[in-house]
C-alpha cells in the first residue's frame, strides 16, 4: 500500500494528560529507557544505554539548538501580542550567518492576539550585555498560516542571536500546559546543542549526559553530530483521514562532507540515529544522493527531498546501495566545491517505507496520530502497539520531557 492510502486512525491511542510529562526528571541519564528488539522488551535507564549498543557502533545526533522563540510584547493599551519565531525569511545560505545578523531580520512568525496589531510598531525593551536596547517588531505582511515580522534594534554590534537569547521565553511545546520558567532554558536543550536555530529541542538527546558518552568509550561506540533545526511544524498533528491529504512540514538540515564520509566508513557496524530529527536528516542523505547519482550535474535546489519523492519514480526504482548513494552525494559536494550541504527536507517517513542509513532509533514517546509515531511504525511494524502499551501500563512518561526508547529496526 503506498503511504498515501494510510488512516492515521490506524496509529493513534489513549494517551491519558497525566502521562505527559510537565516537568524533566531531576537527572537526565536517570529517565527511563525501554529497549525493544525482535519482539522482545528491556527495561533500563539512559545512563545504561551503551550496555545495549553493538561494539563499535555510530550514534548520530542532531546538535541543533533551541533559540528563546517567545517573545511577548505589550502595547500601549496593555493588550499583550506573543510572537513566535519560525524560521528566518531571508534567503538561507548558512543559518549561523542569519542567526548572527546585525540591526535587523525578517522572520516568519506565528503570531498570538493578531487581531489586536492592526497597525504600528511592538517595542521591547531588554538588557544585553548589561546595556538597556529596544527591540522593535513591525509587521510586514500576512502569508499562509503565518506572519513575516521584521525586527530591528540599534544595537549595531549585537546579532540577533543575542538579541533574541534575552528577548525571548523557552518555546516549551503546545501540550506542556504551564509557563516557561528559568530551568527550562539548560533542561530544554541538550548538553551538546551548538547550532542555533530550531524552536523545539531534539527530545530523545536531553537524556544524554557527559557520564553516558564517557561509557561509549569501552565499547569502541563513535559518535558523530548533524544538524537538523526543529521547526514547529514537528508538533502538527494529521488530521486528514488519509496520509494523503496531509502537508509534511520541511525542516532545514546541514552535513558536512566529513561526517557523510563518517557515515559510509562505519555503515557496516550499525548507525544509530539519537532521535527522529537526526534520523530524518541521515535517511534524506541516502535519498539526495540518490538524486545527485542520477543527475550529476543538478543544482542544490533539486537535491531537495519532496515528501512523496521517496515513494515514487525515479527514485523508488533506484536500486543503489547505500554507500554508494552517500559516496555519490560527497562527489557531487566535491564538484560543487561544498564543504557541507545545507538543504530543506519534506521526507516523510512511514509505514511502507524502507530504512536505507539507520539499524536503530533512540527516542521519546510521540503523540496519537502524528507523523513522529508514523516514523516508529515504519521501524518497528505493528509492534509500535505493542511497545506503546507497555510504556503507559509501566508508569513511562510521554512526550519532549518524558521517558524513551532505543529500538531496533525489524528486518525487511
Amino acid at each position: 500500500m503506498h503511504p498515501k492510502e494510510i488512516s492515521i486512525l490506524d496509529y493513534t491511542y489513549d494517551l491519558p494528560e497525566e502521562r505527559i510529562a510537565d516537568f524533566p526528571i531531576a537527572e537526565r541519564q536517570d529517565a527511563k529507557l525501554l529497549i525493544y528488539q525482535k519482539g522482545i522488551l528491556q527495561e533500563d535507564q539512559y545512563k545504561n544505554i551503551a550496555n545495549y549498543l553493538p561494539e563499535n557502533s555510530l550514534l548520530v545526533f542532531n546538535d541543533t539548538r533551541v533559540i528563546q522563540a517567545r517573545l511577548l510584547f505589550q502595547k500601549a493599551t496593555g493588550a499583550s501580542i506573543e510572537i513566535f519565531c519560525l524560521e528566518p525569511y531571508d534567503t538561507v545560505n548558512e543559518y549561523n550567518v542569519l542567526m548572527a545578523k546585525k540591526e535587523s531580520i525578517q522572520w516568519k512568525c506565528l503570531i498570538g492576539g493578531a487581531n489586536k496589531w492592526k497597525e504600528g510598531n511592538l517595542i521591547k525593551e531588554i538588557f544585553v550585555q548589561g546595556e538597556k536596547v529596544a527591540l522593535e517588531a513591525q509587521l510586514v505582511e500576512k502569508i499562509t498560516d503565518a506572519y513575516i515580522v521584521k525586527f530591528s534594534w540599534k544595537r549595531a554590534q549585537l546579532s540577533f542571536a543575542e538579541i533574541i537569547e534575552q528577548a525571548g521565553d523557552t518555546p516549551l511545546p503546545p501540550y506542556i500546559k504551564r509557563k516557561p520558567i528559568d530551568s527550562d532554558k539548560e533542561r530544554y536543550q541538550t548538553i551538546y546543542a551548538k547550532q542555533d536555530g530550531s524552536v523545539a529541542a531534539p527530545t530523545a538527546g536531553l537524556h544524554f549526559t557527559s557520564s553516558i558518552f564517557s561509557s561509549f568509550t569501552n565499547k569502541n561506540i563513535h559518535t558523530a553530530f548533524v544538524t537538523l533545526h526543529v521547526g514547529a511544524g514537528t508538533f502538527k498533528p494529521v488530521k486528514a483521514d488519509l496520509l494523503r491529504d496531509h502537508p509534511m512540514h520541511a525542516e532545514w538540515i546541514e552535513v558536512s562532507a566529513e561526517t557523510i564520509r563518517q557515515l559510509i566508513e562505519n555503515f557496516n557496524n550499525g548507525i544509530i540515529a539519537v532521535g527522529t530529527t537526526a534520523l530524518r536528516t541521515l535517511e534524506s542523505l541516502f535519498w539526495m544522493g540518490v538524486k545527485a547519482a542520477l543527475n550529476p550535474n543538478a543544482q542544490l535546489a533539486d537535491l531537495m527531498i519532496h515528501q512523496w519523492d521517496v515513494y515514487e519514480a525515479p527514485l523508488s526504482n533506484c536500486s543503489l546501495n547505500t554507500p554508494a548513494a552517500l559516496e555519490a552525494l560527497v562527489e557531487w559536494m566535491k564538484k560543487n566545491n561544498c564543504n557541507s550541504i545545507l538543504s530543506p527536507t519534506q521526507i516523510l517517513i512511514a509505514p511502507g517505507y524502507r530504512y536505507r542509513v539507520v539499524k536503530a532509533i533512540v527516542t521519546n514517546f510521540h503523540q496519537p496520530q502524528s507523523t513522529l509515531l508514523l516514523l516508529v511504525a515504519a521501524a518497528i511494524g505493528k509492534d509500535w502497539k505493542k511497545v506503546y502499551q507497555f510504556a503507559l501500563e509501566n508508569d513511562y512518561r510521554f512526550l519532549s520531557y518524558g521517558d524513551g526508547s532505543l529500538l531496533f529496526l525489524n528486518k525487511d
